[in-house]
């Protein structure tokens, strides 16, 4: 098992991000905590990957991997292997690169990803 460790104790707040990256119907808070970019990704009702990150990456699905705690909202995930399922609140999911997604209902969903946020929303 990997553990991140650094030198010293530290505590980030996503009040204060490190950068902010915003695209139509969502935005990602990034923080820069013990060498790892950890992300804040609000996506507002009517948000999908393919309509509001695609035309700024120009790929066809999502190739950013992610390890995400879902805080509030659903998502609905299409995986290009054509398996589907529903993230909520509580849920930890893993998304391997090839996907897209959606917000399901009339609530933002609010994900905290751990991993794949590096490149994320960068126009290409």
């Amino acid at each position: 098992m990997k553990v991140i460790s650094g030198d010293k104790a530290e505590v980030k707040n996503f009040a204060t991000p490190y950068e902010v990256r915003e695209f139509p119907k969502g935005k990602v808070e990034l923080i820069l905590i013990g060498g790892a970019l950890v992300g804040k990704a609000t996506f507002l009702p009517g948000w999908r990957w393919s309509t509001s990150v695609q035309p700024l990456v120009h790929t066809k699905s999502c190739e950013a991997p992610h390890f995400q705690y879902h805080v509030s909202g659903r998502l609905h995930v299409v995986m290009d292997d054509g398996s589907e399922f529903d993230c909520g609140p509580g849920d930890v999911s893993l998304l391997p690169m090839g996907h897209d997604a959606w917000v399901v209902g009339d609530e933002p969903a609010v994900v905290v990803d751990f991993q794949g946020m590096i490149d994320y929303a960068k126009a290409a």
